[in-house]
């Protein structure tokens, strides 16, 4: 799972070209892989809590190769998540 999370993460930043940061925030086992939610700064403002935050999801097979990759979700970085 270790490998899948790293491989989530760098997947992220590399398709976002968004190097500032990435942050695994949920990963679960699929049929045919894996399936990760990533954090990621999209667009860094002053204060911080005004940056652009996005959720992206990153599903791999079972070689770790990338098979799908969407954003979900959009925020601030101060934003509450009002999701749940």
């Amino acid at each position: 799972m270790d490998d899948a999370v790293e491989r989530a993460a760098d997947m992220s930043r590399g398709l976002t070209e968004c190097p500032q940061g990435a942050v695994v925030s949920a990963v679960k086992p699929t049929e045919d892989g894996w399936q990760a939610d990533v954090e990621v700064l999209e667009l860094e403002r002053a204060p911080t809590t005004t940056s652009v935050m996005a959720t992206h999801r990153v599903t791999l097979d079972e070689e770790g190769e990338l098979v799908a990759y969407e954003r979900t979700h959009r925020y601030t970085r101060g934003q509450m998540d009002r999701r749940s």
